[in-house]
């Protein structure tokens, strides 16, 4: 997954780099609405020393080691990286900044989710810096686009694009695109931002640069950003009792070889039928494992390769290669057959593509089925009470009502649909006019 977003990111012009970890106080608090958002679930340095002795209770600081200025673990990285942008940026010709960093964050969270909210996680966070105000919409867009690519083409998830209301807005952004999607549960996972800074970081931070005309301007900007939140919507969207089903593109083994063999004999009689078929499927760039360990039982190995969502699976034993046969079985459908070994390559190339379509697609009419259009508040209850999934609904534009809906059904909205067609209708809550439907559900 890291690999092929770093790869698209590239292709769009960004660049990898690092930045330091440990961010001054001073620096968080310079923009209001960043530190807001963030304040909670910070974890903070006070000293960097601890005693050489131990207490009863452990080990304790060494008060002489106090900071002078205590440093934030970073939560994400705007005040570090915009702070650093005011040295780097003088004039238009410095622009665009084009920076994404691959980085471990901190976030104090109480409740822990394993891949979805975790005190640290491992993310990617884009930084980008632009002369006008166009340049850095349309990059934002370009990004929440990109995700969108990323997580329909290789996740196989179906996911829904559109606008974050402004109590869900990201901290200091002045506009949040996100994308939706629905696990099995019924219950929906944001899958990748994409934030329009506007100036506030320049602002906050003085970053200005000289135009074409010699003036003094604040610099545009955008942060963006996915997370290990990805790994746990891929297992939550496709998997089942069974264990992890992986598509195709993403899973780190695409196909998996058995032979079934009593001794080296056998052993060898399969390896020369295979290793061919094995070569011919790397030249496609398939990656295959020949597993002919003789620790495990085959049952055991099917059991495993199953557990781990790989795609396909080629049993061999000694009987196949007098029939000029072997068995090819789908992790997808839990379905097997044979085929004779003349067209094992083409039949997998064929069944992968296959395999990633149809993963899509389950995925695609599940969300579909559990999308649902509620006109009142009843309606609203009902549906996640008992169907779940993502509610279409009237709402009407305020924060109060968008907060009373949250505190009595524990349902948020998840976007502004950025394909919803302009609708007259009524607030499910308040009965007030309103001119869209927005997308509600129950998140984790």
């Amino acid at each position: 997954m890291q690999g092929q977003l770093d790869k698209m990111l590239k292709e769009l012009g960004h660049q990898n780099a690092y930045f330091p970890l440990f961010i001054p106080k001073s620096y968080l608090s310079r923009e209001s609405n960043h530190v807001e958002g963030f304040a909670k679930e910070c974890a903070v340095v006070t000293h960097y020393k601890l005693k050489s002795n131990e207490s009863k209770n452990g080990v304790i600081v060494d008060p002489d080691s106090k900071l002078e200025e205590e440093l934030i673990i970073r939560p994400t990285s705007e005040t570090i990286i915009w702070n650093t942008y005011r040295k780097w940026i003088q004039s238009y010709r410095d622009l665009p900044i084009l920076i994404n960093q691959w980085a471990n964050v901190v976030r104090w969270e109480m409740r822990t989710r394993l891949f979805l909210r975790t005190a640290e996680f491992l993310w990617q966070e884009g930084h980008t810096a632009h002369a006008t105000k166009g340049e850095a919409i349309e990059e934002t867009v370009k990004i929440i686009n990109l995700y969108t690519d990323f997580v329909e083409d290789y996740m196989a998830l179906p996911v829904i694009k559109g606008l974050k209301t402004p109590s869900e807005r990201f901290g200091g952004a002045e506009e949040t695109y996100s994308i939706e999607a629905l696990m099995q549960d019924g219950k929906a996972l944001q899958t990748g931002t994409s934030h329009f800074l506007g100036q506030n970081f320049a602002k906050a931070f003085d970053v200005k640069f000289s135009d074409k005309d010699g003036r003094q301007n604040y610099v545009w900007a955008t942060s963006w950003g996915v997370s290990t939140r990805l790994i746990g919507g891929l297992i939550m969207a496709h998997s089942d009792d069974n264990g992890l089903v992986l598509p195709p593109k993403l899973a780190p083994i695409q196909v998996v070889i058995v032979p079934i063999f009593k001794n080296d004999v056998e052993l060898n009689a399969i390896s020369n039928k295979i290793v061919p078929i094995i070569n011919s499927l790397k030249a496609c760039n398939i990656s295959v494992k020949f597993d002919n360990s003789d620790k495990q039982s085959p049952g055991w190995k099917f059991n495993e390769y199953e557990l781990k969502g790989v795609p396909v699976r080629i049993t061999v034993g000694n009987r196949d290669i007098q029939n000029g046969t072997c068995e090819l079985f789908r992790r997808d459908e839990m379905s097997k057959k044979s085929i004779p070994f003349e067209i094992v390559v083409d039949t997998i190339l064929n069944l992968l593509k296959d395999i990633q379509d149809n993963i899509h697609e389950k995925a695609r009419k599940y969300r579909d089925n559990h999308t649902t259009l509620a006109d009142n508040f009843e309606e609203f209850k009902e549906i996640l009470n008992n169907k779940k999934g993502f509610v279409s609904a009237h709402w009407d534009g305020t924060a109060e009502t968008e907060n009373e809906i949250k505190s009595l059904t524990k349902a948020t909205i998840r976007c502004i649909p950025l394909e919803n067609e302009k609708e007259e209708g009524q607030c499910i809550f308040t009965k007030k006019k309103s001119t869209q439907r927005v997308l509600f559900a129950r998140a984790y």
